[in-house]
Formats: C-alpha cells, structure tokens, sequence
C-alpha cells in the first residue's frame, strides 16, 4: 500500500510524478504574493494544501478488488435463495412499512390546507439552510440552521462544520430527519401503535441514509480512501462476502472479533459443575471460595433468548463469581440452544422442566428447601410465573426474588411493541411451523435494529467502507452468540405477555393453574436500568405494584446490558438510585426524592439479601455427595452455536 511521499523538487515546480494523481482540497485560500513581488512579475505558483495522493494503478487494483470481492458477497446472499434454503422477508416487511406510512400521510393529504402546511414547513426549513450556506460562501457571518446532538459520533469529525460542503449535507440531512420525526408526531386520529410503529421505521430509514454512512458523503471515509488507495474498500468487500456466507445468505454483521473470545477458555470462567440436565436446561453448581456460605443458597433464572454467561463474562465482571466469592452457593439454569426437535416444548414445559426442576434438584444437593431467586429479563417473567405458579399451588420455596431488567406487566413495554400485533404474530407462526423455532439471528437483528446507530451502522462503517475489524469486546462477543426459541414457547410468550398481557390481568393459565401476582408475597428487588429499550423502567415500575409483597424498586444508570453488568471497583461508571416503594410508573417522579449513589448496586442488593437471612452454614461440596457432576462448568449446552 503507497500512502504520501514526500514533497521532491519536480513537484514543487507544480509538475505530477508519473502514475500519480495530486488531489487537493476544494476550498483553498491562495496564498499572497507578498510585497517583494515585482510589478509585471509573473506571480509565484500557488500551492494549495495536499488532501492526499492516490497512486493510479494501487487505486486501479484495488477497485478490481471490490468489485471481485463484491461479486463473491452477491453470490453468497443469492445461492441459498436460489437453493430454497433461505427465504426472503423483504416483501412483508415493506408491505407493513408501506401501510404504517400511508396511514400517516394519508391525515397530511387528505387535506390540502394541512398538504400546503406539511410543504411549506419543510420548503422553509431548506430555503433557511441555502441562505445560511450562501452568507458563508460570501464571507459574512452565519449560524448553522440546525445543529447534531452533541452525543451523536457520527458527525465527530471536524471537517464536518469545516468544510461548507459536508457542512450542508449534514444540516439538510438533519433538517429533512427532524421534519420526518414532526410529520409522525403531528399526525392527528392514529392510534398509539401505528404511531410507534410509524416512528419506527422512519427512524431506521434516517438512520440507513445518514451521509456518514457513504464514502462520498462522509470526509472521513473519503480521506481513508484516497490515502489507502481504496485499500479499505477492497478489504471491507472481503469482509463483507465472508460475514453473509457466515449467515448463510444473510448480513452476520460481526460486532467484535469472535477468533478472539471462546467460552470456557477466556469466558465464563468460573470454576462449577453441571449437576444435573435435561432436554431444556442443564444446572450449573459453582465451587465455593469461602469456608462458610449462606445457608439459603441462590438460584439463577436467565433469559432463554441469551447465553447465560453474560453473568459470568471475565472473572472482573463476573456477577456468578461475585457472589460465589461473598459466600453464596450458586446455581445457574444454562438453556439449550433449541433445534427442531424441540419445537412443541412449551411454556409450561419450560417452568416445569426449568427453574421448577432446578428447585427440587438445589433441595438434594444442599439439603435446603428454601432458596433465594434471580430472575434475568425474560427469566425474570419466567421466575415470576413460576412464583405465582407455586403460590397458587400453597407451595413456597423461595426466600426472595431478585428481577433484573425484567418485565411482568407489557402495557410500556418499549419498542419491542411495534412488532407484535395479530397480523406479525400471525406471519412469525408461519414461519415458524416450517422450521419449529425462530432462528436466532432474527431475534439479534431485531435487538440490534432497537439500536441500530450504535448495533448496526457503526460496524458497517467500520468493517465495510473502513475495512477494519472491530474491536474484541467481550459483551459484544456474547450479544452476537444468540439462540433459537421453539415456536410453541415463543408463541405462547408473545400472545399471553405482549400482545394481551395476560399475567397481570389474571388471565394467563399455565399448566390448569390461573396466575395471580397477588398471591406471590415474597421479597422483591426489582432492579431496572434508565436507559432499557427493551424494558423500559417504566415498565419495570409499573410492574411492581402487581406483586403481592413488599417491593424494593432500585434504579441502575446506563442500559439493559451495561446498568446490571457493573461490577463495583476503583473505576466507578455508573450510578443507581434507591427511594420509596414504587407507586405508578412515574420513574421522573419517584426520582425527586430517591437517593443517588455512585458506583454499583451490587452491594445494595446484597445487603438487602443479609437483611432477609444472614445465617452462615460450613461451605458446600458440589452435588452434596448426592448428585454425580455430568461436566465442568459451564457445561456444553452453552456451547451450541446458531
């Protein structure tokens, strides 16, 4: 690769080495000849400051390079479809965005006063940014009509406000996205989940067509380009056919380096047992590290959606290895990844087989018939069905209940909404009859579409117009190694929790038993995280005044992932708030009076845990002398791949 040489005699008298073509920058200010310049003189060549040289033949290479590698990525997305082995969900999914939209333009046009006041607004907007660029052109003074939030990266680089041209694209990319966002809002007679739909997808279209996602468009891009050659396009094409053959003719964008990271090697270290497994779980017991543990041992729900080691990632951000080290004995439920063998499993079936089965398999290795529980997002509507479950059944096994970012009532559940109505519930059935779950790349997608400026664009930017691979980061390690879900269960969990929310009406039945959260009167710390887009504090709040005993609401800074995943130490990243039991689903509200405090929550709830029962019992041995180890930790169901 050929980057810049240095200035040699021929070029300083203006002349172009062979197979070089001399770029410079548009908006250049010649230099002054000075006042020794002789009158009649010839004036001194002006040299206008170097954007970068392009070696022709690397450039030429290069370019046949993306265009070879161009082709290889083509033919990796359209040989499975030619196959049969791939089915393509772009016809639906424009139908839907088609009908959602035409609803909302369907109020601005049915009017041609309200027609005339939707084109003047934006006609406006545009004639203040071409009157704002033609004072700058001119020299006078200006102020930017509309500028980038201060958070938003895409717009970092400098030559963003420096150069008028990338400048002007920017602001008409801003104008057009802001007037978008006013022609959802101001849509007057639609309901609630059309608009949230609507707000949606115009979102994902601003996000798709942002200029920094463009090499000609984005400075950044453009310098990376001509000063490699195309080297990075040509690499980023590679790139590119490789992760669609890894989807098997879809995008598997790679958010980190996955050669980098492999479970049971450098994650989810803890050193445990399986104990005991079936067809949808296998139960993890950890090895103690303290000569006394908590009598009441500790019982952990994950999601079925996700891999549980996102609570035993290093050893520095190990939650599982936390409490093992302050003297709890843990126990981990580890889903299957489940294939089509398993798509009539339930979700009766999956608390019957899941954490009910855990508890009885805890009650024989330890001797204890009481237990303390975690329940992580959708584990944690899982724990809390089985919760009622048990409490409808006069049965009581638990101490305590501990949900993370986890949901029991839907009504603000998020943007997760906007794809379930009857219609898209109906289409996911459909397709999940043919191969008996929901593939796992779909459900990543749709988390990564939630936040598709930091999940999606960035690492195409990256990998694919920069050539670059992204940075080993082991929490995007674990997002990316998702699961399936069998569609019986998956089925059941949409329809009862999503779309009817059932479980707080009293109307969900599982197993001939109608759920009632009243009747559920055990402890809860219900932690939510402020910035969850997929269950929103809100949510989490509302939610609480269900349970039928006392509720501890604490609220953790950042997200879903990163406010529970936040161990304590010198380095302090985020807050939680604590206050008083929560009432209504105002989170602004109940802020006013709650009570901030830096660092992690993690010892706020084990004090919590203390308060509950502190008695200490002589460290356990894995299985109790009862139970013969299947594996070591963490076991192979972990391990399957989608």
């Amino acid at each position: 690769m050929e980057t810049s040489k240095e200035t040699t005699t021929g070029e300083a008298r203006g002349a172009t080495p062979q197979g070089e073509l001399k770029l410079v920058a548009s908006n250049a200010t010649p230099k002054s000849a000075g006042p020794a310049a002789k009158a009649g003189a010839p004036s001194p060549a002006i040299e206008p400051p170097a954007f970068g040289s392009v070696d022709v033949e690397a450039f030429s290479r290069n370019l046949a390079r993306v265009i070879e590698n161009g082709g290889k990525a083509l033919a990796a997305y359209m040989k499975p479809r030619e196959e049969g082995k791939v089915r393509d969900e772009f016809t639906e999914n424009v139908a839907d965005i088609v009908k959602t939209v035409a609803k909302v333009l369907e109020f601005w046009l049915s009017d041609p006063q309200r027609s005339l006041e939707l084109q003047t607004s934006v006609g406006r907007s545009y004639l203040d940014l071409w009157a704002s660029a033609m004072r700058r052109l001119s020299g006078e003074e200006f102020k930017p009509v509309v500028s980038p939030d201060p958070k938003d990266k895409r717009f970092a680089d400098p030559e963003w406000s420096q150069n008028q041209f990338y400048d002007f694209v920017k602001q008409l990319y801003l104008l057009t996205v802001q007037w978008s966002e006013k022609l959802v809002q101001g849509a007057e007679g639609i309901d609630d989940h059309t608009r949230q739909k609507a707000e949606f997808y115009i979102r994902q279209f601003a996000n798709a067509i942002s200029p920094s996602n463009f090499v000609l468009t984005n400075p950044e891009l453009l310098r990376e380009t001509m000063t490699s050659n195309a080297e990075n396009l040509a690499r980023g094409m590679a790139m590119l056919s490789e992760d669609i053959e890894a989807g098997e003719g879809n995008l598997r964008i790679r958010q980190t380096d996955p050669a980098t990271f492999a479970v049971g090697k450098n994650l989810a270290l803890t050193p445990g047992k399986v104990i005991y497994q079936n067809d949808l779980m296998q139960l993890v017991q950890y090895e103690s590290t303290t000569d006394e543990v908590f009598k009441v041992p500790l019982l952990i729900v994950p999601p079925w959606i996700n891999k549980f080691y996102i609570l035993d990632l290093t050893p520095e951000k190990s939650f599982i290895k936390w409490c093992v080290d302050r003297g709890f004995t843990v126990f981990v439920i580890s889903w299957v990844n489940p294939n089509a063998a398993l798509a009539r499993k339930s979700f009766e079936e999956y608390m019957k087989e899941g954490p009910l089965t855990a508890l009885d398999i805890v009650e024989q290795a330890t001797g204890e018939k009481k237990v303390h529980t975690i329940g992580y997002c959708v584990g944690g509507t899982l724990l809390a069905v089985t919760l009622a479950y048990l409490a409808a059944n006069k049965k009581n096994p638990v101490v305590s209940a501990t949900m993370f970012a986890a949901q029991v009532d839907f009504t603000y559940a998020g943007d997760l909404k906007i794809f379930v109505d009857e219609e898209r519930i109906k289409q996911l059935e459909a397709r999940m009859q043919e191969t008996g779950y929901l593939e796992a790349s779909r459900m990543a997608n749709t988390f990564n579409m939630l936040r598709s400026n930091d999940l999606v664009w960035p690492y195409v930017v990256n990998n694919y117009l920069r050539g670059k691979k992204p940075y080993p980061f082991d929490l995007l390690y674990w997002n990316s190694d998702a699961t399936r879900m069998p569609a019986a269960n998956h089925s059941f969990y949409l329809r009862n929790c999503y779309l009817n929310n059932r479980l707080t009406k009293g109307e969900m039945e599982v197993a001939g038993t109608k759920l009632k959260l009243s009747k559920v009167k055990v402890p809860i710390y219900n932690l939510a995280t402020r910035e969850d887009h997929i269950a929103p504090a809100k949510s989490v709040m509302y939610g609480s005044q269900f349970f039928g005993g006392p509720v501890r609401y604490v609220l953790a800074g950042s997200g879903h992932i990163a406010g529970v995943i936040n161990p304590p130490g010198p380095k302090i990243k985020y807050q939680y708030w604590t206050g008083d039991s929560p009432k209504g689903d105002d989170v602004e509200n109940w802020l006013e009076t709650a009570t901030e405090h830096p660092g992690s929550w993690w010892p706020d709830w084990l004090d919590w845990i203390k308060s509950l029962d502190d008695e200490r019992v002589p460290a356990r041995v894995i299985g109790g002398g009862k139970l013969t180890p299947v594996e070591d930790a963490p076991g192979s169901y972990v391990k399957m791949r989608s």
